[in-house]
C-alpha cells in the first residue's frame, strides 16, 4: 500500500494515532484512478434489481428518500441541484472500484464492508448526521465542503425518513477536491454539501452490533447443538393448582439449558462463516458453459484465477472459509488458498492436485474465475 494513501503516514502510525481516534484531511490521496465512474454508468447501476442503490432530495427544508432499482425516467425528472444519488457495493460490480477498496489491505478484510458511490450536483447533501463505523470519504471529480463535529449527542430530525441531526455545530470545516480524502472515526458527526457536481467514495467499514453477533451465534448454534436426553417427571406427584408454573419445572429446565456449551473452536468456526456470508441480495452463478477440470487446470497454469468481485474468502491457523461456509480443502493446499486470500488472486503457475481440486469447486460454484486474458 502507499503511504501517499494516508498523507505520508505509515499504515503503523495511522492506527496509534488516528484510527478511532480522531479525524484525518489527506490532500491528493488518490491521483491514479486507472478510471472514473460517471454519472450515465452510476445510473445504470441504480435501475438493478440486484443493487442497493438510493435517491435523497431536499426540498423545501424537508428530506425525502427513495430506494432503487429506479427507472430512467426518474433521472430525467430530477432539478439542477440539492439531490444524491447513493449506490451501494459497487466494489462488488466494478473491478476498478475493488482494486481501490482493497487498497485499504492494512486493515484485515473481515472489516471491510463495502465501497458505496454517491454523486451529487450542487448543493446535494444527505445532511449532517453520524455513522456508527469508520469511514474514509474520497472526492473524485468537484468539490465538495465537509464540515465536522465531535458532538454527536444532537437529536435526529423527528419524522425524517434518513437520519439528520436536528442540532450540529461543527467545528471544523474544508473543501474536498478531487483526489482528497477524509477519515472519520465511528459517531464523529458530519455534513457534506457538493459545490460542483461529483462524487464521494465512501470505503466504509463493518462493525456489527453485539446483539446481532449474539443473535448470528445462536442460529448458527441450532446446527451445533446434539443434546441428548428429553423431558422428563417419573417422579411427579399430584399437583392442586395445574395452572401454576412451579419452581422445580423451571429449575429442570434450566438444567438443560446449562448443557448448552461452545469452546474457541467453535466460535473461530461462527465467525469464519459469518464474517463471510455474503449480504442477502448477493448470489453467484457458475459459468454458462463451464470448463472441465483439464480445461479448467491449464487456464489457471497460463492465466491465473481471481476471486469474483462478490467473494470474500478469509482463513484462521486451521480452517479457510468462503462465501458464509468452511472450504472443504486438503491441508497441503492450506497455504496456496492463503494466498489468494491475502491477495485475492493467484498468478499463473503449475498448481498441485490438492490446490486445482479446491479452486475447481469454488469455480463451480462460480466463486472464483480463470483470470481473463
Amino acid at each position: 500500500m502507499s503511504e501517499k494513501l494516508l498523507g505520508g503516514l505509515t499504515p503503523t502510525r495511522f492506527l496509534a494515532e488516528y484510527w478511532q481516534k480522531q479525524p484525518l484531511l489527506i490532500r491528493g490521496a488518490v491521483t491514479d484512478f486507472p478510471e472514473l465512474m460517471d454519472l450515465p454508468r452510476l445510473t445504470e447501476l441504480a435501475q438493478r434489481d440486484d443493487v442497493e442503490s438510493r435517491l435523497i432530495e431536499c426540498r423545501n427544508g424537508r428530506w425525502h428518500l427513495e430506494h432503487g432499482p429506479f427507472e430512467v425516467r426518474r433521472f430525467k425528472r430530477l432539478p439542477d441541484s440539492d439531490w444524491t444519488l447513493l449506490v451501494q457495493n459497487v466494489n462488488q460490480l466494478v473491478p476498478h472500484i475493488a482494486d481501490l477498496l482493497y487498497r485499504f489491505d492494512f486493515l484485515p478484510f473481515y472489516r471491510l464492508d463495502d465501497l458505496m458511490i454517491s454523486y451529487a450536483p450542487p448543493g446535494g447533501s444527505v445532511g449532517p448526521h453520524y455513522d456508527s463505523y469508520d469511514v474514509f470519504l474520497l472526492q473524485v471529480g468537484g468539490r465538495k465542503r465537509w464540515q465536522i463535529s465531535s458532538d454527536d449527542a444532537g437529536n435526529f430530525v423527528e419524522d425524517a425518513p434518513i437520519r439528520v441531526l436536528k442540532d450540529f455545530n461543527p467545528e471544523q470545516e474544508w473543501v474536498l477536491e478531487h483526489g482528497d480524502m477524509l477519515y472519520l472515526p465511528p459517531k464523529y458527526a458530519h455534513h457534506g454539501v457538493a459545490l460542483d457536481p461529483g462524487m464521494t467514495y465512501s470505503i466504509g467499514f463493518r462493525a456489527p452490533k453485539a446483539q446481532e453477533i449474539a443473535g448470528k451465534f445462536l442460529d448458527f448454534l441450532q446446527d451445533e447443538l446434539a443434546l441428548d436426553g428429553m423431558y422428563a417427571d417419573p417422579g411427579r406427584t399430584p399437583c392442586t393448582e395445574p395452572g401454576r408454573i412451579d419452581a422445580g419445572f423451571v429449575r429442570q429446565i434450566g438444567d438443560m439449558l446449562r448443557r448448552i456449551d461452545w469452546n474457541d473452536d467453535t466460535v473461530a468456526r461462527f465467525v469464519g462463516q459469518y464474517f463471510t456470508e455474503p449480504k442477502a441480495h448477493v448470489f453467484f452463478e457458475g459459468a454458462d458453459e463451464p470448463l472441465e477440470f483439464d480445461a479448467f487446470a491449464a487456464a489457471v497454469a497460463a492465466h491465473g484465477v481471481a476471486l469474483d468481485l462478490k467473494t470474500q474468502l478469509l482463513y484462521d491457523d486451521a480452517r479457510l472459509y468462503i462465501n458464509g461456509e468452511e472450504l472443504d480443502a486438503a491441508p497441503p493446499a492450506h497455504a496456496t488458498l492463503r494466498q489468494l486470500a491475502d491477495r485475492r488472486a493467484l498468478p499463473p503457475g503449475e498448481y498441485d492436485d490438492d490446490v486445482l481440486e479446491a479452486l475447481y469447486t469454488c469455480y463451480d460454484y462460480g466463486y472464483l474465475h480463470p483470470v481473463q486474458v
